[in-house]
């Protein structure tokens, strides 16, 4: 069947809030990890993203604390931590030691979910939840007091480079309606397969923070097109494709 298009509107209390583009270093030059953090600040990034995998919760190995640290020097951006481990409370503190101002874990991962948000804040950086693509969005009905960014993945965790799933758009949808009704602002993320055809989809659900990699690095103009690519398909009235 023919693509059908049609026009989604954002909640009017949604459509100013500000985008934020945090780009992934999954496919970035991992032996050039310091100027490729300068280059996405140069490039008008607000955020870097780093994927932590253990090779235990997802099938891959990413980065470590001293590899972070290691980077931090080189750019102002804030750092994000995203833990995709299994154990999270076990090197939370060395994460803000490493220089990352959020630490993102996964509602899936450790038995003590409330735990490991009260650590963070109490180590001093701001927590964040993420929520994987068979994971309810319930699943973080009784922690939203606690975190400021509440991360959909969009692709299932552990390799760069996935298609992006478009049947998120209804939890991506659901969180953002809850999060309005918290005292505090809460950023709604999405994570995996996020580029031009896919970020207008993600913000009409109510998404308002974007981790783009593959798609980033991959721009014929570089991170900087890119960037600003991105930021131009995220507008108050977006159009999506669907199959009819």
């Amino acid at each position: 069947a023919p693509a059908v298009t049609t026009t989604r509107h954002l909640p009017t209390d949604m459509s100013h809030d500000p985008i934020v583009i945090a780009p992934s270093l999954l496919t970035a030059d991992l032996s050039r990890l310091g100027e490729e953090v300068a280059a996405l600040e140069v490039a008008g990034a607000d955020r870097i993203h780093w994927d932590v995998m253990d090779g235990v919760f997802v099938p891959n190995i990413t980065f470590g604390p001293d590899v972070v640290a290691s980077a931090r020097a080189h750019c102002t951006l804030p750092f994000d931590a995203h833990l995709m481990v299994a154990e999270p409370g076990l090197l939370l503190r060395r994460w803000v030691e490493a220089g990352c101002e959020r630490i993102v874990v996964h509602a899936e991962a450790g038995p003590h979910l409330h735990r490991s948000l009260a650590e963070i804040a109490e180590a001093g950086a701001r927590p964040g939840i993420a929520l994987n693509p068979a994971t309810p969005a319930g699943a973080i009905a009784h922690v939203l007091d606690l975190v400021d960014l509440v991360l959909v993945m969009t692709v299932n965790p552990g390799f760069g480079g996935q298609r992006y799933l478009d049947t998120m758009a209804g939890k991506i949808s659901q969180v953002a309606a809850w999060v309005r009704g918290v005292n505090h602002a809460v950023e709604i993320q999405v994570d995996g397969g996020v580029g031009a055809d896919t970020i207008g989809h993600a913000r009409a659900a109510g998404a308002t923070s974007f981790v783009s990699g593959s798609a980033l690095y991959r721009h014929e103009g570089g991170p900087a097109a890119a960037i600003a690519e991105l930021r131009a398909r995220c507008t108050a009235d977006v159009l999506v494709g669907s199959d009819a």
